[in-house]
């Protein structure tokens, strides 16, 4: 082995030697002793190394393989990494002989050294692991070390390590219960459902189990946030406080996805490019001055952002990404960060992430190694409330004209009489060189560009002025022209990697160029296998047309959504995607039947039942945690804040309801009304952005005549659009969908909330459409068991925008009567927390709110 054994040979004084040879079946299970066959099998007979893991009784029962190397030296990667304080440290280390000798060399002996000082063993096996050398046995595992409840409620105290540590600190009871239960979740490793009210204070209380618990087994802990933004306020705020507060250390990473890291070697390449037009070139030289300067590589340290267009040309991806065998290895921003999480007993990821790593296992990237994230049985959740969106996203199949032509143009592109590209670099046929690229090649290209635009084309015709379109028996035919035009595209795909893939496949294949190529037909020929997901949908409804007998649907056929929906302003296009109707099963497998702990918490995870309380089944039954194999421990802890003193409940009765024609007129003028009592400091929340651009124009010249700024979404990314509300505490904030969670505007900066509308989903929503008819198919009322529950969920969200913290008042106003007139109206207002309310006509109203402030 190399230089990671240079230290040369060592005694093992206290670790029990062994010189005779064993079956490798005495120390490895069957499923791992394959798993390593098949390993070294694919390295040629050549030396691994492999990190392994015992299961209780001993026996290797998984491997993480680290590295590759020849017939007489292997890398030892991965074990350096670790250390007793940090990581979910392995049990033993092994590699193997190639000579079929499996006596140690002083190599060997030197790192099986190392390896004893931390407890664990070395094995030395055979190539067909039909027998292995102990060098050294492992430190049997100590028992799980359960957390004690009481201890870590003591830090939050009024006299507690973390009180102390904050100003104004305020000892809360539901906070304390909430790390009961957590505590409860990882000791028994169970799953904790938890609805935590605002203010209770939800991260310190998970943050506290985690961070002992890591520390006192040894196991890695994934924490995972619905934004960046919140996965930046745990890792530079929270975790150092509860570190400082524990008085201990522990390697916390916090990780982004891939496409937020930049890539070395592409951006090297792109620099070289030959026919950049100036503006291109003038980012490139931007962010690779920038890249010489910063730490981390992460697109958010920029401090300018890019188009989409160039940071894709020079971002870290995983199917263009040549690991080990790239040239820029070393300085690699992507590697550094996976070297630093590979030993880290935290990691600090966000939603998207998550589901992309267990989007990936469950699709057979398997749990026991490195996949998009390093392997974790524990998991904390934090605002749950969104995970089945999230999930939705990662276990949908999409593609998009705007995909398809980036893709294209990666491989060959024409600009101003200038050529440009993958294959133009392969070929060497660049201005400057002798090459020459295949006449026949640009053509294929264009051709599957030009079947791009005409599907596009046909999907938009679709669309119409609703935006979306799905697939089913009653709209399949008009959708012909389009399955005409899906055909040709596929078609026009297929034709472009047949004339590709032989050019390429006695080319060195380490060569970026060729491996980047092959990347992108792999992607081209995924947008493919969609178009044919597509095809197929049709070519069933057609088939089941020609039946003269009804047939029970097929429920493999029947679990995607087909449906398209136009995206972008002056030149839009349309997103292809094939959506499950339900990820209850894949959540089912991948995440709550998997991992020992999982932790799902959020302000709005349950239902006021009939009975009283909380009643969690909705949010279970679209999750798939009620589908687990266990049940969950659950708890519902209400908010602190004085509600009923510091907050007024306003909905003006005998109003008109929303689908009357004076409606949109009334709460133009109730908003203007309204704000002008507050004076500004208002967020006004919409269901539509018709309604929103309808109101705004009617309010927004009466408002800003009295000194009062109006924001509307739309005139500004959200992230702008939020700062400047919350500098100016005279402005109001007009918002749709996004808008009603992830505003966090405490005091004086949000004092009156409108919500416009009771937030049901339009039923023309492709996927909740489906969803809906799924339901009623199994003869259960989907108003009743999700449109109403949904709805109610967002309603809870929205509300609690206004009440940041303890000292903050004001006013929520529901322009929506059907909250008074409807049956269903009780399911809202028994969702929120008790406060003042007024429901009165809207004169009585008015009054009622400038008392609120003002008496």
């Amino acid at each position: 082995m190399r230089r990671e054994y240079a230290r040369g040979p060592l005694e093992l004084p206290w670790v029990r030697q062994y010189y005779r040879i064993m079956q490798a079946a005495k120390r490895f299970s069957s499923e791992a002793i394959a798993t390593l066959r098949a390993v070294i099998d694919d390295a040629g007979g050549n030396e691994v190394f492999a990190l392994g893991y015992c299961d209780a009784k001993g026996m290797v029962n998984r491997l993480e393989v680290t590295a590759r190397g020849d017939k007489g030296s292997v890398l030892a990667l991965g074990f350096f990494d670790f250390s007793p304080e940090s990581g979910e440290m392995p049990d033993l280390l092994v590699h193997n002989h190639p000579s079929g000798f499996l006596t140690p060399s002083d190599n060997d002996m030197a790192l099986a050294a190392r390896a004893a000082e931390s407890g664990l063993g070395f094995y030395i096996v055979d190539n067909k692991v039909e027998k292995v050398y102990a060098v050294a046995e492992p430190i049997r595992k100590r028992g799980k070390k359960k957390l004690n409840a009481n201890k870590l409620c003591a830090a939050l105290e009024e006299t507690g390590s973390i009180a102390r540590r904050l100003s104004g600190y305020e000892r809360r009871d539901s906070q304390l219960d909430l790390v009961r239960l957590i505590v409860q979740g990882f000791n028994e490793d169970s799953i904790v459902v938890a609805e935590a009210g605002t203010g209770v204070g939800k991260s310190f209380a998970y943050l506290l189990p985690a961070v002992e618990f890591a520390l006192a087994n040894r196991e890695r802990i994934v924490l995972s946030t619905a934004t960046i933004t919140l996965q930046q306020q745990l890792f530079e705020k929270d975790i150092p406080l509860v570190l400082s507060a524990l008085g201990k250390k522990i390697k916390c990473v916090l990780i982004k996805g891939r496409g937020n890291y930049l890539c070395w070697r592409r951006l090297t390449e792109a620099l070289r490019e030959p026919t950049l037009d100036t503006e291109e070139y003038d980012g490139l030289r931007a962010i690779a001055a920038w890249a010489e300067q910063t730490k981390t590589g992460g697109r958010s340290d920029l401090s300018f952002m890019p188009s989409a267009a160039l940071w894709s040309g020079v971002c870290c991806e995983a199917d263009t990404c040549l690991g080990m065998r790239c040239a820029e290895r070393e300085r690699c921003f992507f590697l550094a960060l996976r070297r630093e999480s590979a030993d880290a007993r935290i990691l600090v990821v966000n939603h998207h992430l998550l589901f992309a790593d267990l989007a990936a296992r469950y699709e057979g990237a398997g749990y026991e190694g490195a996949v998009v994230l390093p392997p974790y049985s524990r998991i904390v959740i934090d605002e749950a409330h969104t995970i089945e969106n999230a999930a939705t996203s990662f276990f949908s199949r999409e593609w998009s004209r705007v995909g398809v032509n980036r893709a294209l143009s990666r491989l060959y592109r024409k600009r101003r009489a200038r050529e440009s590209g993958l294959l133009l670099r392969f070929f060497g046929a660049g201005p400057d060189s002798g090459g020459r690229l295949p006449e026949g090649l640009p053509r294929r290209v264009a051709a599957a560009r030009e079947e791009a635009e005409k599907a596009d084309a046909a999907a938009q015709a679709l669309c119409g002025t609703e935006g979306f379109f799905r697939l089913t028996p009653d709209t399949a035919e008009e959708a012909a022209p389009l399955f005409f035009s899906l055909r040709e595209l596929r078609r026009a795909l297929a034709a472009l990697a047949d004339e590709v893939l032989p050019l390429i496949e006695t080319a060195d294949q380490d060569d970026p160029a060729v491996w980047e190529i092959r990347a992108i037909l792999r992607r081209l020929g995924s947008l493919g296998a969609t178009c044919s997901a597509f095809l197929d949908y049709g070519e069933r409804i057609r088939a089941d047309r020609k039946k003269d007998f009804d047939v029970e649907p097929d429920p493999e056929e029947s679990q995607d959504v087909f449906w398209m929906e136009r995206q972008g302003g002056l030149d839009p296009w349309v997103v292809f995607r094939a959506t499950p109707v339900s990820v209850a099963p894949s959540l089912r497998d991948a995440l709550f039947n998997n991992a020992k702990t999982v932790v799902c918490i959020s302000a709005t995870l349950s239902i006021a039942s009939r009975e009283g309380g909380g009643d969690f089944r909705f949010w279970a039954d679209r999750t798939g945690a009620a589908l687990a194999d266990r049940g969950f421990l659950r708890g519902i802890f209400p908010s602190p804040f004085p509600y009923k003193e510091h907050t007024l409940l306003t909905v003006p009765a005998g109003a008109p309801l929303p689908g009357f024609p004076e409606y949109q007129d009334f709460i133009g003028r109730a908003i203007a009304d309204l704000v002008l009592i507050t004076g500004g400091s208002a967020l006004v929340l919409f269901t539509s952005y018709q309604s929103l651009r309808t109101a705004f124009e009617q309010a927004a010249p009466v408002l800003e005549k009295e000194g009062i700024r109006c924001l509307k979404q739309g005139d500004d990314d959200r992230s702008r659009l939020l700062s400047l509300f919350l500098e100016d505490k005279g402005s109001v904030l007009f918002g749709t969908d996004s808008f009603w969670e992830g505003v966090d505007a405490p005091g004086e900066t949000l004092r009156l909330l409108i919500i416009c509308r009771l937030p049901f989903r339009t039923l023309r929503d492709p996927v909740f459409e489906a969803r809906r008819e799924v339901l009623e198919k199994r003869g259960v009322n989907a108003f009743m068991e999700l449109s109403l529950p949904d709805a109610v969920m967002k309603f809870k969200q929205g509300f609690g925008r206004l009440m940041r913290g303890s000292s903050d008042y004001g006013t929520v106003a529901v322009l929506d009567g059907r909250i008074l007139q409807k049956y269903y109206g009780k399911a809202f207002l028994n969702a929120l927390p008790e406060t003042r309310i007024s429901f009165k006509d809207f004169e009585g109203i008015i009054r009622d709110v400038e008392d609120f402030f003002f008496s």
